[in-house]
């Protein structure tokens, strides 16, 4: 699931693309917007593949598709597809076997498919029977392709913003001198950036607004507070107090951070978070 760029090329101007490799077979660069992060428990709410054959001529297929479940608010924030948006469509099974054969005798590409989109494609394609695998493909990912050539560590941050080498690397002094350069760099770049630190706080915090507890084990989704971690990633906290209390028990007794256990504690004893409560 990925935020929509309003300045992406359009069907015409992928047509122009003068594509720069000499393929022996076709490629299809597929996207997939969807119900949330989970590949194993979320569903695809729309699909795009654009195949590119070895004689550069293109075909390109968006489909939306019914996930057969509510749409998360905070997914429909991401990508502007809401439940009345699909509630007409096909669900995925119906539409599975011709994108599978669409897909077939043909490399992958996309922007971080070889993590999400290529493992929750094959999770969809399996409720459906049918078995889609990357074994034997061979694959491009631009996400991959931007972070090896563009590192965003201490050094490459001093010679963005400011100009400089970093000569000294891992050298605790240097690291926080030149911590202190880049930030000032940053502000003379980015006009928009809050000027007081209160703003610049909430800026940094990297705390997702729908995490119940400070390091999101639990996150609201809606009004529901679900698992955000390991197999039952996704699942209401109710149905795994009812379902699988031994869960709730062993982050009780694990080193859980004290406001993710309490949580689990409370839940074992029939109380839940609620949305916008006071903590």
């Amino acid at each position: 699931m990925k935020e929509t760029d309003i300045n992406s090329p359009s069907r015409e101007q992928m047509k122009k693309i003068d594509f720069p490799l000499k393929l022996d077979r076709p490629i299809v660069f597929f996207d997939l917007e969807t119900t949330g992060t989970n590949i194993y428990a979320d569903r695809i709410v729309e699909i795009s593949v654009v195949k590119i054959r070895p004689d550069n001529s293109i075909e390109i297929k968006t489909k939306r598709v019914n996930p057969e479940r509510p749409i998360p608010p905070e997914a429909t924030a991401i990508h502007g597809i809401k439940d009345e948006d699909v509630a007409n469509q096909p669900p995925f099974k119906a539409m599975a076997k011709s994108i599978f054969d669409f897909f077939e005798g043909c490399d992958l590409g996309g922007y971080n498919v070889v993590r999400f989109d290529i493992p929750l494609l094959a999770e969809e394609f399996k409720r459906a029977n049918l078995d889609f695998s990357a074994k034997g493909r061979r694959i491009i990912d631009s996400q991959i392709i931007y972070h090896k050539k563009e590192p965003r560590d201490l050094s490459a941050a001093l010679k963005f913003y400011c100009g400089k080498e970093m000569n000294n690397a891992h050298n605790a002094e240097a690291d926080i001198l030149a911590t202190i350069e880049v930030f000032v760099g940053q502000t003379k770049k980015y006009d928009s950036l809050p000027a007081n630190i209160e703003e610049l706080n909430l800026f940094c915090n990297y705390k997702d607004e729908n995490w119940i507890d400070g390091d999101g084990k639990f996150r609201w989704s809606g009004e529901e507070a679900v698992i955000n971690f390991g197999k039952n990633q996704g699942i209401p906290l109710k149905k795994i107090a009812a379902d699988d209390p031994r869960f709730l028990q062993w982050m009780i007794k694990s080193s859980f951070p004290p406001d993710a256990a309490k949580i689990a504690k409370n839940a074992l004893i029939g109380i839940f978070p609620k949305k916008n409560e006071k903590k």
